[in-house]
């Protein structure tokens, strides 16, 4: 209350009412060193009703995280440690960014399937409850969060993959912004998770006679049923009162998102049995006694540590493969796997992805993951590698087992966006997952959040533009590309052949500090050789092929597929007298970062008379043709044909590249014409 109050902002009721829970979990069923956040054998607690924020903020103070009351008091302030939402990477203890409804749970679920295959690769013979790597997810979630569609995707899947080292834990308060939540929920959410699969328990603090109870010990019987249950992840409704015991705004909308007022306050803490004059009020034996959780997790740590010895002294080589991946650092000599593709050959970028991941199978073991039902379209099955899923599921076209490596999201590009994000974030494996282009619309808040926490996630999205031709404009990414661009964070990858494609492989593998976004053809596309050189494509735009005379009069700057219109039509213009400069730009990103003294080597200022081509909207290009410049591209939705015919009635061909560099050299005063008398 004293937070919020001295903020003037934030959402009390929630932090409140879920109190006695976040104190239990992290007092006693928690596996957790508050001296190292970072614990390996730790348990995960994800709150994905980041609304939140000081339900998890007062548990780090008073479990010994670091945060201070200063940092309470500075909750929701410029340079706090307590900003309005948890933030990964800013507050020890934080495991993950929330506060997009939904996007929580499905980080949990991703936690939760990194803790199994990671236990298949270090440690898959040990018996249930034995191995170091064994250990729980533990998350809170909202009626909010429950409502956001991401949900069932992801939870659907929880229960399908048979997650028993998940636990979602979910307040039921039935009060959101727009007050009682019968305005809008209606559903059995308990029959609901049962339909999932799940585990599931009914913890009602809420009596029959209206006498509220906050029953910890039913609550913490509960907690232990989820971690004795194996087989099903657990989900348990907790059936709160938000703003409890707040007189007069408690059960309220009015309490989930704003300040409770100074009477209110007062009033409350009166009936806490508090002095209502103080203020951020912890006596010291209350913090003293909260504080021991340190000493007895050490006693657990001290176990673990003890158990996680002898795993290393009998996996010496599993060791220095968990040691290696834990530092996300990549094994020597793992690019010369990587396979190159003839010159002249013609081969769709997606299909040249999947021959790369076929190469890197057996060298990177941390890489996985598989596609959202289009694995055949997006090439992104490793051949030979096991299907992730319990065994029961396997098919005869996708065998597999419980510790497998090809995933399957089904139809859930929103879900597969936040378990890429949850897996990133548990130990350091490397997850991909695949869909068209089109449908990252779909995964748009994922990877906004994978931005955000710099998460080394890789997107395979295929069928790049209206190059996937006949199913027409609803599946022809037109607006995309620089849609993606304007995420800050985002690596944008477009190659233009197959060996670009390697060379982007290579560098998003070599990152290990952002997301990136591989954005690959349908349809068929030269192999060039001057693409071989993975230094080139790693600087994000290169000089592809140069002007005759080495200086150029125009510059052509294509991406993708459409670098073979710009080499089609600098053949014209060369033959026509005209020095032309084909520049590949795979990534906008890449190049934007290197030196000034670079990116004018490749565009020198005093060329003037440019080209961009890309088959989606203009308006991004402009920065790099200037005022004198032309962009060709698509700024208007596609068409239903074979998608040569789509390019060419779209004017997307090396004649228009051609008159479009014309009319650039024209704007820059080139264009002197002939005398010929009167």
């Amino acid at each position: 209350m004293d937070a919020v109050e001295r903020a003037g902002s934030g959402h009390p009721g929630t932090a409140m009412s879920l109190a006695p829970a976040a104190y239990l979990l992290f007092q006693r069923v928690l596996r957790h060193d508050p001296s190292d956040p970072t614990w390996v054998g730790r348990d995960r607690f994800v709150l994905s009703c980041g609304h939140t924020s000081l339900t998890l903020y007062i548990q780090l103070y008073l479990s010994g995280y670091g945060l201070t009351l200063d940092d309470l008091k500075a909750f929701r302030q410029w340079g706090s440690r307590t900003p309005g939402h948890p933030e990964y990477g800013h507050t020890a203890g934080v495991e993950t960014t929330t506060g997009p409804l939904g996007q929580g749970i499905g980080n949990a679920v991703g936690m939760a399937m990194a803790a199994r295959r990671e236990r298949g690769l270090f440690d898959p013979d040990a018996a249930p409850g034995e191995s170091p790597f064994d250990h729980m997810i533990w998350c809170f979630a909202s009626e909010g969060d429950i409502e956001e569609g991401i949900s069932h995707e992801v939870s659907a899947l929880a229960g399908h993959q048979k997650l028993g080292n998940l636990c979602v834990v979910f307040d039921a308060n039935q009060i959101s912004i727009e007050d009682d939540t019968r305005i809008a929920l209606s559903e059995d959410i308990l029959k609901r998770y049962e339909a999932y699969g799940w585990h599931v328990i009914n913890v009602e603090w809420t009596r029959d006679d209206g006498e509220y109870v906050e029953d910890v010990h039913a609550l913490y019987e509960a907690l232990q049923a989820a971690r004795a249950e194996t087989e099903r992840p657990t989900f348990i409704r907790l059936r709160t009162i938000i703003g409890w015991p707040a007189p007069n705004k408690k059960n309220t909308g009015k309490i989930h998102g704003a300040a409770l007022g100074p009477e209110e306050v007062a009033a409350t803490k009166r009936i806490l049995g508090l002095d209502p004059e103080k203020e951020f009020y912890v006596p010291g034996d209350v913090l003293e006694h909260a504080r021991d959780v340190v000493r007895r997790n050490r006693l657990l740590r001290a176990e673990w540590d003890e158990r996680f010895q002898k795993w290393r002294a009998a996996n010496p080589e599993r060791a220095e493969l968990f040691d290696r991946i834990s530092r996300r650092e990549l094994p020597e000599g793992w690019h010369k796997v990587l396979p190159a593709f003839e010159p002249g050959s013609s081969i769709a970028t997606r299909k040249a992805s999947g021959e790369v991941l076929n190469a890197l199978a057996p060298v990177l073991p941390e890489l996985w993951g598989g596609s959202a039902d289009l694995a055949e379209s997006n090439n992104t099955t490793m051949k030979g590698e096991p299907s992730f899923i319990p065994e029961e599921h396997q098919t005869k076209e996708f065998p597999g087992h419980k510790y497998g490596r090809t995933l399957h999201f089904g139809v859930r590009e929103h879900g597969m966006g936040a378990i890429l994000n949850g897996i990133a974030l548990h130990n350091g494996t490397r997850p991909y997952g695949g869909t068209f282009l089109v449908f990252s619309d779909y995964m748009r808040p994922s990877v906004r959040l994978a931005a955000m926490m710099k998460l080394p996630v890789i997107y395979v999205w295929t069928h790049d533009s209206i190059g996937l031709g006949e199913d027409g404009p609803t599946h022809q990414p037109v607006e995309h590309l620089w849609s993606l661009r304007a995420i800050p964070g985002l690596d944008v990858v477009r190659p233009a052949d197959a060996n670009e494609t390697a060379a982007a492989w290579r560098a998003i593998l070599e990152h290990n500090d952002r997301p990136a976004a591989l954005c690959l053809t349908r349809q068929n596309v030269p192999v060039f050789a001057e693409t071989a050189d993975p230094g080139h494509v790693a600087r994000g735009g290169y000089i592809l092929q140069e002007a005759s005379t080495g200086q150029p009069a125009v510059l052509i700057i294509a991406t993708g597929s459409e670098v073979q219109l710009a080499v089609a039509a600098r053949e014209t213009l060369e033959a026509q007298g005209i020095p032309t400069r084909v520049v590949s730009m795979p990534c906008v990103e890449w190049f934007k970062a290197q030196d000034l003294a670079y990116q004018q080597t490749v565009l020198p200022p005093s060329v003037r008379a440019r080209v961009a081509v890309e088959a989606g909207v203009t308006f991004g290009w402009r920065e790099f043709v200037g005022d004198a410049g032309e962009v060709l591209g698509l700024d208007h939705f596609g068409a239903s044909a074979p998608y040569k015919t789509v390019f060419e009635q779209f004017g997307l061909t090396p004649d228009r590249v051609v008159a479009a560099a014309k009319a650039s050299l024209a704007r820059t005063g080139a264009d002197k014409g002939e005398t010929t008398g009167n």
